[in-house]
């Protein structure tokens, strides 16, 4: 553990050159953290190509992107089976699908959940029904769910002994705004330790759930690019 918060401590404390990865390991675990420093970076998630087809993966994004490159980047959210996000979805401030408040089947709908907000000095991890009250001017956000961490705290479900346990992976934002922390674990864990890695290790006050199972890092410094046969819905990354 030691090893970890110093690992990942040093990432927040420093300013990061585009995007900073690191494994660390907490609880017998291995993760994978990315910082990225939203005041500066270039931060954003994607969907869709201009024509209206899902991208689904690195190599669509990188496209897309092209000539620019992609620092960083991972799945964010929820979806159908047709790749339609699950809940709020908003690129470049036009929303594409709505917010849901109400409580669901699955993870997404284990409340209280939340919204990734994103302007272009900013990043945070907004809960649902607080998002729904402040109606904040996001430029691009993503609801997922459920919340891993709400003002310093676990999610009240989560348990430690919990025996659902998968890769999973999700964000964590910093009090001001200015640091995201994107997390995925290298094994299978449950819940509880996943939020507690945020809240422990990341020291994010709020940290949000993207999904487990199908869960993907593409991370050059790393020489990472996750594969998986599904297509991926909504996607976060760093464009440089």
């Amino acid at each position: 553990m030691i090893r970890a918060l110093a690992c990942v401590l040093a990432l927040i404390a420093g300013k990061a050159t585009a995007v900073t990865c690191n494994d660390a390991t907490f609880d017998g675990h291995s993760f994978t953290a990315c910082t990225v420093d939203a005041t500066t970076e270039d931060l954003r998630l994607f969907h869709r190509d201009a024509s209206g087809q899902v991208l689904g993966g690195w190599n669509a994004l990188s496209t897309q992107i092209a000539p620019q490159s992609l620092a960083f980047a991972m799945n964010a959210g929820m979806y159908h089976d047709d790749r339609r996000a699950v809940g709020l979805f908003i690129k470049d401030g036009v929303e594409t699908a709505p917010l849901v408040t109400q409580k669901g089947p699955g993870n997404f709908g284990l409340l209280p959940n939340g919204v990734f907000c994103l302007t272009d000095t900013s990043a945070r991890v907004i809960e649902t029904l607080a998002y729904d009250r402040q109606r904040p001017a996001c430029r691009d956000a993503s609801q997922s769910g459920p919340m891993l961490v709400i003002g310093g705290k676990l999610h009240p479900r989560f348990l430690a002994d919990s025996p659902s346990v998968h890769i999973r992976n999700g964000v964590g934002t910093s009090a001001d705004g200015h640091t995201a922390i994107f997390a995925i674990s290298n094994d299978p864990v449950n819940f509880h330790t996943f939020a507690r890695f945020f809240r422990d290790v990341a020291k994010t006050p709020d940290a949000l759930f993207f999904d487990g199972s199908i869960s993907r890092l593409y991370a050059p410094a790393l020489h990472r690019a996750d594969f998986g046969f599904a297509a991926l819905g909504p996607m976060v990354g760093v464009v440089q």
